[in-house]
Parts: structure tokens; C-alpha cells; sequence
């Protein structure tokens, strides 16, 4: 049996949890519109209690990620329609938040990027296109390779795991299906079981919503881990707008001290660096002094000023 012969297996046999009807809303269409958004509104709250479930693997992935992080390695997800998106937008707000290369996180979507904005139906079903995609990434033995899929049985998904595997790399399965196809490619599945969609078939509801938060987990999680975050404070933001600057110059004052003046003038000393910019006033450094320091202490300022 191929992939797209099991997948129509487990559609007419077992009618995964993803395309159920949901008995809550079946008549949602004849609602007023307080009881619609209510109904959605109430849907929604399982969510979280579907994660909380899946924290145990949600960890062993940030593990997983940090440590490629740490040999040098990237994150890259995969994904189509809703799901593809998501990691794309994951991706893409990891660089000004934590100042990382855009390299060390990237989202690929099955159909490329014209898939980003519209429907390219059918691009999920090709194995061999996630294959390819896979090896046209560059993908590498020490990357993570995330394969993001409600249903779990999307063949191109299978296809991108699958060759992760063979090439090296670690790999992850993000689904909304404990019994999903992807999971035998993966080393970590993550499977928060939200049930049916308020709109039967649409994971861009429940599904989706449980995909961005655990996407939020992984990433977050592993910059943490990686000294990408003092305390709770974004310590590698790019400062590149008034409001950031703003933010970086209200972190500086929090960690050092200093008035709003003093914490503005030595960032601008520092090139917008934050981290350089606090070292400077903790340590009572020279900019090139700081850097050196931060450089011995592989970036991460908690060694340096505790």
C-alpha cells in the first residue's frame, strides 16, 4: 500500500479526529452571532489542555533543537497549506526578536511561495516533491527538520521526513493525530489532540491555533537555551525601528541602572547592540573590551554578569 493509498485507508476507515463533525456546533449556522463567536470561543479553550498534554515532547524537541543549534545546525520547518504557512511566519519572526541569522530558522511550504498567499491544492499529495524540497533546502546532518501536518498523512510531509532521515538529520512530526503516518519518519512526535474543528475539516481553527503555540514553544524555547534571552528580556533584538530602539534602550536601563540618556548613548556606542551595551556599563568596558568578553563567554550574558 503507497502513502496515498494509506492515507484514503485511514480517511474511509477511521475518519481521523481532524475531519470528524463536531456535534457542538452542528448547527452553528442558524446561531445569532453572539452564540457563534461564543461557540467558537468555547472550542477553543481545549486548546491548551491539549498541549499541556504533549509538554513532555514539546521539551525533548527544544532539547533537540538547542543542541543543533549549539553544533552549528538549523531549524527548518516544513509544511502545506495552513500548516506550511505557520512555520513560515514562525520562522521569519525569530530574526528580529533574537537577533539570529535568518538561515537558522526557515519555512518552506509545499508549492513553494505562491503558496503562501494562495491555494495550490494538490501540492500536499506528492512524495516526491517533499523529497525534493527537502534536498533543495540544504539541509545537513546536525539541522532539525519539522514536519508540520494536522492530519499527520500528508504525503509530501512523509516525503520530506523520510529523506531527513536518510540524509542524517534529526526529525520532528508536529500533528494534531497520535495514529498520524508522519510519526514513523520522526524521532519526537508532538500530537495535541484538540477533536473536531467548530467548522468540520478546517485545522485552520483549533489545529491551527495549537500549531502556532507549540511553534512558539520550540523556537522560544530553544533561544532560551541557547543564551538568546537574559531573564525575560529579547538581550539579541535588532534594534532597527524607534520602537525597538525604545525596548533596547528600557532593557539597558533595567539591567544596568543607568538613566534613560546614559542607556540610549552607550547603545549607540555599542552599534545598537544590546548585549555589548550592558556589558559595557556592568563592566565598566570599552566597546572592543565588551565584545572581547562576550566572545570568551560564547555570547551569553548570564556568565558574565550572573
Amino acid at each position: 500500500m503507497n502513502l496515498v493509498e494509506k492515507e484514503t485507508h485511514y480517511l474511509m476507515k477511521e475518519l481521523i479526529l481532524t475531519e470528524q463533525a463536531n456535534k457542538n456546533t452542528q448547527n452553528i449556522d442558524l446561531e445569532d452571532t453572539l452564540t457563534i463567536v461564543s461557540l467558537i470561543n468555547k472550542e477553543d479553550q481545549a486548546v491548551p489542555v491539549a498541549i499541556e498534554k504533549e509538554l513532555k515532547a514539546i521539551a525533548s524537541a527544544v532539547d533537540m533543537i538547542s543542541e543543533s543549534f549549539l553544533s552549528g545546525g538549523n531549524l527548518l520547518y516544513f509544511g502545506a497549506g495552513t500548516s506550511g504557512r505557520l512555520g513560515v511566519l514562525d520562522a521569519s519572526e525569530c530574526p528580529p526578536t533574537f537577533g539570529v541569522e535568518a538561515e537558522l530558522v526557515r519555512g518552506y511550504i509545499a508549492g513553494g511561495d505562491t503558496a503562501l498567499r494562495n491555494a495550490v491544492e494538490g501540492a500536499e499529495d506528492i512524495f516526491e516533491d517533499g523529497e525534493n524540497d527537502l534536498i533543495k533546502s540544504g539541509v545537513t546532518n546536525i539541522d532539525v527538520v519539522t514536519g508540520i501536518s494536522a492530519s499527520g498523512n500528508a504525503p509530501y510531509i512523509c516525503g520530506v521526513l523520510s529523506k531527513a532521515k536518510e540524509i542524517g538529520a534529526k526529525t520532528i512530526a508536529l500533528t494534531c493525530n497520535k495514529k498520524a503516518l508522519i510519526a514513523e519518519y520522526s524521532d519526537i512526535h508532538i500530537a495535541p489532540e484538540v477533536g473536531p474543528e467548530v467548522i468540520t475539516g478546517s485545522t485552520r481553527l483549533k489545529a491551527g491555533t495549537a500549531h502556532k503555540m507549540i511553534l512558539n514553544m520550540l523556537t522560544t524555547g530553544a533561544m532560551i537555551k541557547t543564551g538568546k534571552t537574559y531573564h525575560n528580556f529579547m538581550i539579541d533584538l535588532k534594534p532597527v525601528n524607534k520602537k525597538l530602539i525604545d525596548r533596547a534602550t528600557r532593557i539597558i536601563q533595567e539591567l544596568t541602572n543607568v538613566d534613560r540618556d546614559k542607556a540610549y548613548e552607550t547603545l549607540l556606542r555599542a552599534d545598537k547592540n544590546v548585549k555589548v551595551a550592558v556589558v559595557m556599563l556592568n563592566k565598566n568596558l570599552k566597546k572592543d573590551e565588551a565584545i572581547k568578553l562576550l566572545n570568551q563567554y560564547n555570547s551569553k550574558l548570564r556568565l558574565i554578569i550572573g
